[in-house]
């Protein structure tokens, strides 16, 4: 029997590595192709049935309804998915061993990324949809952000001129190609409730998993080369191991470059985007008060604290003691403590000073370490991603800005954490110079690497800084032809990050004359179009503006940085003044110069950004600078930092799906008292969301809005969308917390100081107005159909110019009430009317042209805020005090939507004869609740 014995070390048993990648294709696709068969045979209606249509509407079921809905297709999938994750851990160590090279990251962070990515689709495998949806759409939304790393690396590692490249890329581009129309017509089926858009959307989902599976079973191609075997255990000690020859050199760690220092530079980013965006916001809070210029505006000048380091004992002292800086930053975190607003302001501007000085010492003379201005430039492009990433997820507040607090939902303590810890950590790469002179080239251009800083900050700062901002450029009503700002928000912040990575490694490309002229075009698209094309534009722009932040700050850091980022910063005060000039022009000295004209600051910006470009292609490159050089240890440190973006875009690209995939799934809204058939609406100019102590005011608006039981309600002042203001959203909080649609009006391109519209009633369709403004501030105004339990009811929201301009106020009430007589539908109007009952132009809005009537033409003392009304049954009117949060109370009005009497007379009733259902809060009468109460009647008015 012995001699029948293997020797030791002898082959038992050989196979083609291929082999492997054959199994997990088959198993795979039996597990999808064999739920989809038997799920069709036995279950056909139920799996093609959603919550919105069934068979024949839609007759294709999705890939989630197929695999985890019904048994036994579900443990059909089940079962071969489990056969196929032995072939899948093998495919991904033999790919690792394909690829492996000594020193080389890049195969490391492949196999972790497989290792994650197999078991996400676990969950969603064995946790479907019925179990709990949220946790399988989780690791479904994991499992394909992180595909994003799983292709691109494993394309980075394949050889060149393969047909595995070749398909590689073939099946990459058909995958993400796919998502596109995937979110299309997912948003048919889910908002629009379209019939049939399900399956086609089915078909996308389908296809999705076609070009995923196709894109492993390439691997059939890299495993031919490789063959598996099993020896002999016993005596396998004697035999022969193989070693893979490794180097004699010396790995030469990358210092300065660690994974660990990298995190501490993009969480000070963080921190400088916190600060840096609050200082315009919390100014905006004074000349909000004063109607006016107040003097505190001057303290937007301390940005331009780099003009100190002209002074070399100065630039000396922050050069060693960078932390220094970095630490100061912290203060405009801390302000938060200081209650007084002026106080708070003013330590705003220190600490945004120190942001400015902790920038231009961290990139000055930064191009003398090789790829170190890549590095820290993405770092700084990271922290302004995550700033974004952080206002996605509390509605577009950052949650350490100074007008937040843990009352309304501030993260403060935790921010000022970080940026103590952050600035104590802070290192700034070493140079070779001794930091005393400027090492730029006799004919570089230091004005236009400053004008090049200036530019790009602008607009990162009023473009970039939310993930709604262009969204909202694009936005033209319902019903919805464009972009919403949740969900499509991850794909600004998507464009955020391929900009980062391009910046990495298409720096050539980025910094040419050609990226800046597509830049112009994307530039020039998304001003002069809407919906999807023009948010197309701004995208084209995004990825540009994100891609050439190391290129314009490590050109700035070639020259003194007293100049460039001084001078810089004084260009982007200039601009901000542009950029406040062209809404607020009725309120400044010269402001006509640039009313309206956001073509002229658009303009201005991109002639900056060229002058920077102008300024890097100056540079004279040589091999310590050039990133393509071929010197082994900087190709090295190339490969690090490519991966170090990779691993960062993967955790960015994830907390953004998660937090849009948390935000989208909502319940429709629901009207308070259907029974009733009413509709409770409301007239509110929110005073741009800060109250009067200068905090944030979303939370206790929501409060009071619930507690009355408003189904409709208009914002006047509520336009948010800029850089003075911090680019807010105000509806989104309380649309999403409580269930409303939401319009937000004329955008932030149409220079208007905004109106809103919530609506717990489907919004069919609705037009923005710019009504006559000849001489003061544009007047906004929102045309909306909603559907009121079956009926079409518009609602018209307006804002009337200021009492100065007389002509402009009567023009505008002739534009009102020709849009309020040129519908045939029954109209509620909520406006800001600035006159006062039964005179002058309140004889325009209520007359027998517009047909429209007061909803209390007794009620004598108004001058802003009216409700009018026509064919529909008004039934009861409240004005509620406003307590802190605003200058303006909330007027609102009760009326029954039920298709027959529509008379009403201003002949007042007792509350006991309403029914409940018809009747205002208790909450508010007496003294009320948190400062809102009934007041000027001291109790609401009921009419026959």
């Amino acid at each position: 029997m012995s001699d029948k014995l293997s020797k030791p070390g002898q082959v038992l048993m050989k196979a083609n590595g291929s082999l492997i990648a054959y199994a997990h294709t088959f198993f795979i696709t039996c597990a999808f192709i064999g739920s989809l068969i038997v799920g069709v045979a036995l279950h056909y209606t139920k799996i093609v049935q959603n919550e919105h249509w069934g068979y024949p509407e839609e007759w294709f079921p999705s890939v989630s309804a197929t695999i985890g809905d019904m048994y036994p297709e579900r443990s059909v999938f089940q079962l071969f998915i489990a056969c196929t994750s032995g072939p899948r851990f093998i495919l991904v160590f033999l790919t690792y061993l394909l690829t492996a090279k000594p020193g080389a990251l890049a195969p490391k962070i492949l196999a972790i990324v497989g290792i994650v990515r197999t078991f996400t689709c676990g969950g969603w495998t064995y946790i479907t949809s019925t179990d709990d949806h949220d946790w399988h759409d989780i690791f479904m939304i994991s499992y394909m952000v992180l595909t994003i790393p799983w292709t691109a690396l494993r394309i980075q590692l394949t050889p060149k001129d393969t047909k595995a490249l070749f398909y590689r890329k073939l099946f990459a581009f058909l995958f993400f190609g796919s998502i596109m129309p995937l979110i299309y017509w997912f948003i048919q089926h889910k908002v629009h409730h379209i019939a049939g858009a399900y399956t086609v959307y089915a078909f996308f989902e389908w296809s999705l998993i076609l070009f995923d599976v196709a894109f492993d079973t390439v691997a059939i191609l890299d495993l031919s080369a490789l063959e598996i075997r099993v020896l002999d255990a016993q005596g396998v000690t004697n035999a022969t191991q193989y070693n893979p020859e490794k180097s004699s050199a010396p790995v030469r760690k990358h210092q300065g470059f660690g994974t660990f220092t990298f995190v501490v530079a993009v969480l000070n980013s963080f921190i400088f985007w916190s600060v840096w965006t609050s200082l315009p916001l919390l100014i905006w809070y004074f000349p909000l008060w004063h109607m006016g210029i107040s003097g505190y505006e001057a303290i937007l000048v301390s940005i331009t604290a780099p003009l100190l380091l002209f002074v070399p004992p100065i630039r000396a002292l922050f050069a060693h003691g960078y932390k220094l800086a970095c630490l100061g930053m912290a203060i405009g975190v801390a302000s938060y403590k200081v209650l007084k607003p002026e106080y708070r302001l003013e330590l705003v501007g220190v600490g945004s000073a120190f942001a400015a000085i902790a920038l231009a010492i961290q990139f000055w003379g930064i191009n003398s370490r090789p790829q170190a201005g890549v590095h820290r430039g993405t770092a700084f492009s990271f922290g302004l991603i995550l700033s974004s990433i952080a206002k996605f997820a509390f509605f577009t507040n950052n949650p350490i800005w100074p007008i937040m607090h843990a009352d309304n939902g501030g993260w403060n303590a935790t921010g000022l954490a970080i940026a103590i810890i952050t600035g104590v950590l802070a290192t700034r790469p070493q140079v070779t110079n001794n930091q005393q002179v400027s090492n730029a080239g006799p004919k570089e251009s230091g004005f236009g690497a400053a004008c090049g800083l200036g530019g790009l900050i602008f607009a990162l700062h009023t473009l970039l800084c939310d993930s709604t901002t262009i969204t909202l450029w694009v936005w033209e009503g319902y019903p919805v032809r464009g972009p919403l700002p949740v969900p499509h928000g991850v794909l600004t912040l998507a464009a955020m990050c391929l900009g980062a990575y391009l910046g990495v490694v298409k720096r050539a490309v980025t910094g040419n004359w050609s990226g800046y002229l597509i830049s112009c075009i994307g530039a020039a698209i998304m001003y002069s179009f809407k919906g999807w094309f023009g948010y197309a534009g701004g995208l084209i722009l995004t990825v540009y503006l994100i891609s050439i932040v190391p290129v314009i700050l490590e050109s700035a850091g070639r020259h003194n940085p007293g100049y460039t980022f001084g001078v810089g910063f004084f260009v982007l005060v200039l601009l901000y003044l542009a950029h406040v000039w062209i809404v607020a022009y009725a309120f400044v000295p010269g402001g006509p110069l640039l009313r309206e004209r956001s073509d002229l600051v658009l303009a201005a910006q991109q002639a900056c950004i060229g002058l920077g470009i102008y300024a890097h292609n100056k540079i004279k490159v040589s091999p310590i600078n050039n990133p393509l050089n071929s010197n082994t240890a900087n190709i090295s440190l190339a490969r690090k930092i490519r991966s170090q973006v990779i691993v960062g875009i993967t955790i960015l690209l994830t907390l953004s799906c998660a937090i849009g995939f948390k935000r989208f799934h909502r319940d429709d809204p629901k009207p308070h008292h259907p029974e009733a058939k009413a509709m409770t609406a409301g007239i509110w100019t929110v005073h741009f969301g800060l109250d009067n102590d200068m905090w944030a005011s979303e939370g206790r608006m929501r409060d009071v809005i619930e507690e009355l039981e408003i189904d409709v309600i208009g914002f006047l002042e509520s336009d948010t969308q800029r850089a003075i203001m911090g680019h807010r959203d105000l509806t989104q909080q309380i649309a999403e917390e409580l269930g409303y649609y939401a319009d937000f009006g004329p955008g932030p391109n149409k220079h208007t100081w905004g109106c809103a519209l919530l609506s717990k009633f489907p919004i069919l369709k609705s037009t923005h107005h710019l009504l006559p403004s000849p001489v003061g501030e544009l007047a906004p105004a929102i045309h909306a159909t909603l559907d009121v339990y079956g009926k079409e009811v518009d609602v018209v929201v307006f804002h009337s110019g200021q009492e100065e301009d007389v002509e402009d106020r009567r023009l505008q009430s002739l534009g009102v009430a020709d849009i309020m007589a040129s519908s045939s539908n029954p109209l509620v109007l909520l406006s800001y009317l600035v006159t006062k009952p039964l005179q002058g132009n309140y004889n325009t809005y209520v007359s027998d042209y517009s047909r429209m009537h007061d909803i209390d033409p007794s009620d004598w003392d108004r001058w802003c805020q009216y409700i009018l009304y026509r064919d529909v049954k008004r039934t009861g009117y409240a004005r509620v005090s406003r307590s802190t949060i605003t200058d303006t109370e909330i007027q609102v009005g009760k009326f029954v939507i039920d298709g027959g009497d529509t008379t009403s007379s201003n002949i007042e009733i007792d509350e006991s004869q309403v029914p409940e259902g018809l009747r205002f809060p208790d909450l508010f009468k007496g003294q009320g609740v948190r400062g809102h109460r009934y007041h000027v009647f001291d109790k609401p008015r009921y009419y026959q």
